[in-house]
């Protein structure tokens, strides 16, 4: 069992930059893939990136790609998400989230385990 919780989201000039952090609580964090969502009013929850189990492994979806970048330091059971070069419609409430296995997956219905979200808006 893994409990997450999201922190570090806010308000943002578009060209900003946000930190957001995933604090996992449980056993064998460092088993586990860590995955980031988000969710845009009346939009479905879209991938952003995933990072293995061990960090050496990072995914990202193309809208994000070169912009954002995924980390984790399993000593203090966090992962982080740093998103650069903010646009406003990267506006959305962001979820991390985490699955067994070594393979990172792109579909929410793949991750057993979800915070509670945090809010990113991007102003223009």
């Amino acid at each position: 069992q893994v409990q997450l919780v999201e922190s570090g989201g806010g308000l943002v000039q578009a060209g900003g930059s946000l930190r957001l952090s995933c604090e996992a609580s449980g056993r064998t964090f460092s088993s586990y893939v860590l995955g980031w969502f988000r969710q845009a009013p009346g939009k479905e929850r879209e991938f952003v990136g995933a990072i293995n189990w061990s960090g050496s492994n990072t995914a990202y979806a193309d809208s994000v790609k070169g912009r954002f970048t995924i980390s984790r330091n399993n000593a203090k059971n966090t992962v982080y998400l740093q998103m650069n070069s903010l646009k406003p419609e990267d506006t959305a409430v962001y979820y991390c989230a985490a699955r067994e296995g070594t393979y990172y997956r792109t579909r929410p219905y793949e991750y057993n385990y979800w915070g509670q979200g945090t809010q990113v808006t991007v102003s223009s």
